[in-house]
């Protein structure tokens, strides 16, 4: 009966020590925090390949949509959709990845990709 219960133990912590090994061993790695001078150097005008490497995928995304009405007023200013090529303007969001001073980080990053290049960069704490 002894034997049993030793046996049972040892299988237990076995599994817990396994159950932590492994968890450790495959945690995320830190993650990076950046000044906003090094984020905007980093990564303004580069591909989302470069993002998803370094950052990892973002917690949100989004697509714009062109408003109704687009259409008349740019034919008003004189463009023609036509002869103009398609562009594709989509929106990612990392949380707490910039820091503003020694202690504190903005909430939210916004990076806007226009045909899969950074051409825009907002930190915000108001979201």
């Amino acid at each position: 009966m002894q034997s049993s219960v030793n046996k049972i133990l040892a299988v237990f912590f076995m599994a817990v020590i396994l159950a932590f090994g492994f968890t450790f061993s495959h945690a995320a790695p830190p993650k990076k925090i950046y000044t906003e001078d090094e984020f905007l150097s980093a990564f303004s005008g580069k591909s989302k390949k470069v993002f998803t490497d370094k950052l990892g995928k973002p917690f949100k995304t989004g697509i714009s949509v062109k408003p109704s009405g687009a259409s008349n007023v740019m034919m008003s200013a004189g463009a023609d959709e036509k002869k103009s090529k398609p562009v594709k303007v989509e929106m990612w969001y990392y949380k707490n990845i910039v820091t503003y001073d020694n202690k504190r980080t903005y909430k939210e990053t916004e990076i806007t990709f226009v045909n899969d290049r950074a051409m825009n960069i907002a930190f915000f704490n108001n979201r």
